[in-house]
């Protein structure tokens, strides 16, 4: 994924689309909420940090409102 963002990145860059710009922050954002999930779901299986998966969670939800809110205000591209 990551490696798909950055090309969504120059492609859209060298043909001039800000959609496949926009796609490409998208695509980065899936990667981020990818990891935290996966970090949080690894913790709590492997340590028994039951704790750790509801934190992956409220970062997820944090992400989240900062995304909405640009959103709301505008901001729709990267």
């Amino acid at each position: 994924m990551p490696l798909l963002a950055r090309a969504k990145t120059r492609i859209g860059r060298e043909i001039g689309s800000e959609s496949l710009i926009a796609d490409s922050g998208q695509t980065r954002l899936c990667v981020f909420l990818s990891a935290i999930t996966l970090a949080g779901l690894i913790a709590n299986a492997t340590l028994s940090w039951w704790w750790a998966d509801p934190i992956a969670a409220l970062a997820i939800a944090a992400i989240a409102v900062r995304e909405g809110r640009e959103a709301w205000q505008g901001d729709i591209c990267c």
